[in-house]
């Protein structure tokens, strides 16, 4: 088994044979006659075991192999010791070592040795790929596709699950923030307590605040019982407030004030209650924009963005779209209980083709239409929507040359800055970012008019 060795020996001469010899059993080396030298070399190669001396002025090996324990623990240490020294040996492999050789080096013993710690090293990065392949499936759950944003966002999730941090997922409609939400709480601490989601856009101003923090008998007409509200019915778990960024200016306030401190007061209540819940939020708004406009609280947007998920749109996600094609393809073939198997050629390539505005809600929509519809066992171009069937991507196009079909400059940036926010699902922070500008400059430029279009 070859592999690349990091030799470190204060001895020119015994460095020189040992990369000589091992070279000869297949192995590529690079030897130093310091250990600061080794360590200072360490993060820039890839190796796959240490060959230490023990016995070496300045920083020992029995200092050497502490750091790489500390630093590298996937690197094994095979360190090498005069026979009379076999008590250091010893507390070198209490410190980490893998393994250690006597000295006079019995080069087929070595050989043996470093095969030994080269073996341990991959089978450490195959159960640690495996271990990651496998994370990565659980945090799947219902969530399909293996595009790179994808996999940034499985990465993410795995990272922020078990943080108490709240979290505000922003995405456009149809996205799945919620579906995202329920990950997060399945795959916390608190999976075994409620997950309460709430919409924040779909509850009347009037009622928001009862629902929210619950209500005191009597607190109004037809408050006949205490009632407890979301926050208190998500004890212990996740209350997932979606749609945040259309929550009453005058509710936000005294959202933050709960979430400052940490108890609430029913409606008619003369009692604060604490309560212990994480507060994942949702939005499809662009809450920065808002903020400006003084539409969203800017403390408020604070407290609930500690950390933020961003969830691609479905036309920036490349061929996930097929893969979650044929996903809706299977589950509404199943309950038709008709043979449909999947999406012809010809389909796949107007599904990759056309935009999806409302996302995989929408693709979710296109497939049972099709499915319902189809005389075939795949799904042809004639099933799909004449929407997708006749899509053209819009384009910055500039007229022929006739003057009477030119435009002014100022006609073609304004034109350009609404295909970039078409783009984007009309958040302004990012076509703001996308076209190089501010978002003060952005509004400048889109004008009244336009702000109202776009808004």
């Amino acid at each position: 088994m070859s592999g690349r060795i990091l030799i470190v020996d204060d001895e020119r001469a015994m460095c020189e044979l040992l990369e000589t010899d091992l070279r000869l059993r297949g192995y590529a080396s690079q030897w130093f006659t310091s250990a600061d030298e080794a360590l200072q070399a360490l993060p820039d190669g890839e190796f796959d075991a240490v060959l230490t001396d023990l016995k070496m002025p300045g920083t020992s090996g029995l200092q050497l192999c502490e750091k790489i324990v500390a630093n590298r623990p996937d690197i094994p240490v095979v360190v090498m010791t005069a026979f009379g020294s076999l008590e250091t040996a010893v507390s070198a492999i209490r410190v980490g070592a893998f393994d250690f050789v006597t000295k006079p080096i019995e080069m087929d013993l070595l050989a043996i040795a470093l095969e030994r710690a080269v073996k341990h090293r991959r089978l450490q990065e195959e159960v640690k790929l495996l271990t990651e392949q496998v994370e990565r499936s659980s945090w799947r759950g219902e969530m399909i596709g293996d595009s790179p944003a994808m996999q940034q966002l499985f990465d993410q999730l795995s990272r922020v699950a078990d943080s108490e941090s709240s979290i505000l997922i922003a995405g456009e409609s149809g996205t799945g923030k919620e579906l995202v939400a329920r990950q997060l709480h399945d795959h916390s601490r608190r999976a075994h307590k409620p997950f309460v989601p709430v919409n924040c856009a779909a509850i009347p101003e009037t009622l928001l605040e009862s629902e929210l923090f619950g209500h005191a008998k009597g607190a109004f007409t037809d408050a006949r019982i205490d009632r407890k509200g979301l926050f208190l019915q998500a004890e212990g778990g996740t209350l997932f407030l979606d749609e945040i960024g259309e929550m009453p200016l005058a509710m936000q306030a005294k959202l933050l004030r709960v979430l400052e401190e940490g108890v609430l007061r029913p409606v008619g209540g003369d009692k604060e209650v604490p309560f212990d819940v994480r507060i994942v939020s949702a939005t499809n708004r662009d809450l920065e924009s808002a903020i400006e406009e003084d539409r969203f609280r800017e403390d408020l947007y604070f407290r609930i963005n500690v950390i933020q998920l961003d969830l691609p749109p479905l036309r920036a996600r490349g061929t996930d779209v097929l893969a979650i094609a044929q996903h809706f393809v299977q589950r509404f073939a199943a309950r038709a209980q008709k043979p449909v198997t999947g999406v012809s050629s010809n389909a796949a390539e107007k599904l990759l083709g056309y935009a999806w505005p409302g996302n995989v809600r929408e693709l979710r929509n296109v497939i049972e239409r099709a499915v319902a519809l189809t005389r075939y066992e795949q799904l042809a171009v004639e099933d799909l929507p004449a929407k997708i069937r006749d899509y053209r991507s819009d384009q910055v196009v500039l007229s022929g040359l006739d003057p009477s079909e030119l435009v002014p400059m100022e006609e073609i940036e304004r034109r350009y800055i609404h295909h970039v926010l078409q783009a984007v699902g009309g958040n302004k922070s990012s076509a703001a970012k996308i076209l190089g500008f501010d978002r003060k400059t952005l509004y400048r430029k889109l004008g009244a008019d336009d702000r109202r279009d776009v808004s």
